[in-house]
């Protein structure tokens, strides 16, 4: 059930700053957003219970890279945000003796093999309809970690909230229809795609194929819930972006021979998915595998002044909410599982006014480009058309107010705008240049990691 807000102990949730429908045009646009973030750092700190300087004991310096100590009640924590690689087989059924069956008919079609790797028996659920009275089983986090927390300064990013601790989001019906919903041979055949970081992805589906989860993920409740943690009004980024699933998979095999090394190697830390920040600036990742015996599988994130902290995933059903646009993190490997399945859900601001710092490298290899350029140039031109509304709006006002024309802010503007565009230009690259199913370097933040990453080849440099 939807959990009460006046007992949700977090940040109010605050619609991003919209310009004023009559202000002088001394009022340049987004100026009220530091005030904002301020009164929403105060609300995060007096949620908390603590101050920046009385947490400095359970986080880590440069110097060390070990695991968030955090109080005993909030010890699981927080956020599985890609999983392994696959390397999965699925063992092959020894065919019946020929004795013993029938000859086949020379007209029979023969049936395909699946190619859905997981096999398991599901529930036939039929068409469900999203009923968040039903399918969302939420209880807020016990904690979320402030941007300044985590030692990266105000200004970075959009909103105070670096990270949630898990929390429980969807029923065991919902993570179910969802599962079933992805677990297709339309969803695998059409949908699949895999790059240099990752074996196994499921995205842009959700509209054709996965009602629940594309109204489950758009639904005002859910909206509701994932603004209150983020402390900003978000929205889905894109259509596209609804519901990308990342997959895991191990035999019993793999699972035991990684099993005993963890276990001869329990300081080294293997990753499945190297530093990278995401391209949106919010994300909400859902588990939808059962973790139960899950061993290892933190993120590790890297703080502002270059110290690791390693957080905990979530449980099935359970998500966590990160600015990942402006947090380098990675995977590291779990152990103990099978099957590992998270679904990750990209969000932006509602509000035009708020910048959109929105990138596309870490998804223009692993898209269909024509549907992604085209809902990546529908949702901008929309925000530019707000904006350049909202300024006309202004200027009508101040004349009716008899001030003069502001030339400063009018060309402050004009070049907000440019730049807007610009950073259109370079995402939107020729599809002839594009390497498909690879992930370039322009999605790094730190000179450290950059150079780390050029050093160990994990990324090629990307020049737009």
């Amino acid at each position: 059930m939807i959990g009460d807000s006046q007992n949700m102990a977090l940040v109010e949730t605050t619609a991003a700053p919209l310009l004023s429908v009559a202000p002088l045009m001394q009022d340049i646009p987004y100026e009220s957003q530091k005030a904002f973030q301020e009164h929403m750092l105060e609300d995060i700190q007096q949620v908390s219970g603590q101050n920046p300087e009385e947490i400095a004991h359970v986080t880590r310096e440069p110097e060390s890279d070990g695991s968030l100590d955090l109080p005993k009640e909030t010890s699981e924590t927080v956020l599985d945000v890609i999983p392994q690689k696959t390397g999965s087989t699925i063992p092959e059924q020894k065919p019946e003796d020929p004795s013993q069956q029938l000859p086949k008919d020379p007209k029979e079609t023969s049936v395909p093999k699946s190619i859905v790797p997981i096999q398991e028996d599901l529930p036939c659920l039929g068409q469900v309809t999203f009923d968040a009275s039903k399918h969302i089983q939420f209880t807020p986090p016990s904690k979320v970690w402030t941007m300044k927390e985590l030692d990266y300064p105000e200004d970075q990013g959009i909103s105070p909230v670096g990270v949630s601790e898990p929390f429980p989001l969807f029923s065991a019906e919902a993570v179910k229809q969802m599962r079933a919903e992805i677990l297709s041979e339309d969803v695998w055949h059409k949908y699949k795609f895999s790059s240099n970081l990752s074996d196994c992805m499921l995205r842009g589906y959700a509209p054709e194929c996965a009602p629940f989860a594309y109204d489950a993920w758009r639904s005002p409740e859910v909206l509701a819930i994932v603004s209150k943690i983020a402390g900003i009004d978000l929205v889905p980024s894109m259509d596209l972006e609804i519901g990308h699933i990342n997959v895991a998979l191990h035999s019993d095999e793999e699972k035991a021979k990684a099993l005993k090394k963890a276990q001869l190697e329990p300081d080294e830390d293997e990753a499945v998915l190297d530093w990278h920040s995401d391209s949106y600036p919010f994300v909400c990742v859902t588990m939808l595998s059962d973790c139960t015996d899950m061993v290892g599988g933190e993120t590790a994130l890297r703080k502002g002044n270059g110290g690791i902290v390693k957080v905990r995933g979530p449980q099935m059903g359970s998500a966590v909410i990160l600015q990942g646009r402006y947090i380098e993190h990675r995977a590291l490997r779990a152990f103990g599982t099978n099957e590992r399945i998270t679904s990750v859900t990209s969000f932006r601001p509602r509000a035009s006014a708020v910048r959109d710092d929105t990138v596309l490298t870490t998804v223009r290899g692993i898209s269909h480009l024509k549907e992604l350029y085209q809902q990546y140039t529908e949702y901008r031109f929309e925000l530019l058309q707000d904006r350049l509304q909202n300024m006309g709006r202004k200027m009508r006002d101040r004349t009716r107010a008899n001030r003069e024309y502001d030339t400063a802010a009018v060309k402050q503007f004009i070049r907000e705008q440019i730049d807007f565009l610009s950073a259109m230009d370079r995402e939107i690259i020729d599809d002839d240049k594009v390497k498909r199913g690879y992930i370039g370097n322009g999605h790094l933040i730190s000179d450290e990691i950059k150079e780390r990453s050029k050093k160990l080849g994990t990324y090629e440099d990307e020049t737009l």
